[in-house]
This record gives C-alpha cells, structure tokens and sequence, in this order.
C-alpha cells in the first residue's frame, strides 16, 4: 500500500518541488540585474566599447548553420551578436521572438562585402541576394561573452 502511495505521489512531488527554470545560459554565466539602458549606450556607444554591458533585447534570427552568431533588437536598433574566440553557440532556430540579456562590449564597426555575404550565406540567403551585396555596411555590434535566453 505505502509502495502505490509513493509511486503515484513522486512525480508530483519532482514536478512542483524542483523549480521549472526554463531559461538558458550560453557562453559564461553572469547575473541579469542591472542592465544598462540600451538608448543611454546608443547615444554614447564610444564610452562602454571598452568595458562589459548588459542589454536586453528580442532575438530575430541566428546562425542556421552553427549558431555562431544572432541578431537581436534593442528599441528600434538591430544588433548583430557574435560570441567571444567562437567560444560557445545559441541554438540554430527555435529561438527567435524570445527574450535575451547580452553580456560583453558594443560598438559600431564596418562589416566588409565578405563579412556580410557570409553572413547573408549562413542565413540561407539565395545566390541572386547575396551577389546584391556590393558595399561594406556601418552597424552595431556586440562581442558577447554571454547570453541568457528565456523560455528554453
């Protein structure tokens, strides 16, 4: 009798007594309190290019091919994330529309023609679209030694 209690009562026990995080680390593990706010950077990107920020912002896309990188929007902004020394990867889809906190350094670069058809190539990008790349394109950055993803 108690073995049938038991039984039907431990996985009921498991599923409320474990808390259910559903969210996700990449790269290194960093607290996700106190963000920076994303327009007071924007406004003066030159000044946190050399030390570590945190923002938030909603994925868009990443790499289909290894995860190697995403797009995210913070406020009206795209930004394109890479990750530290190629050092760890999001998942390759499933992901977008989730939140994600960044950890690293933003900046502004100039992304080359070939940067930019790579990148257009690891997005499943047709032959015609990614020969329609033929100028270097000033955008945000952010070299993230971290990314934490809600929901997975």
């Amino acid at each position: 009798m108690f073995k049938s209690i038991l039984i039907l009562v431990s996985p009921m026990i498991i599923l409320f007594y474990f808390p259910q995080n559903k969210s996700n680390y990449f790269g290194e593990i960093f607290s996700i309190k106190d963000l920076n706010e994303y327009n007071k950077i924007n406004n003066e990107t030159s000044d946190f290019d050399k030390k570590d920020v945190k923002i938030e912002g909603k994925i868009l896309s990443s790499c289909p091919m290894k995860g190697c990188w995403m797009k995210i929007k913070a406020d009206q902004d795209t930004i394109l994330v890479r990750f530290k020394d190629y050092g760890f990867f999001v998942p390759k889809n499933g992901i977008e529309g989730e939140k994600a906190i960044v950890n690293g350094k933003i900046s502004v670069e100039t992304l080359s023609v070939e940067q930019l058809r790579h990148y257009a190539e690891d997005a499943g990008k047709s032959q015609e679209e990614i020969n329609l790349i033929k100028d270097p394109q000033v955008s945000l950055t952010f070299l993230a030694d971290g990314v934490y993803i809600e929901n997975l």
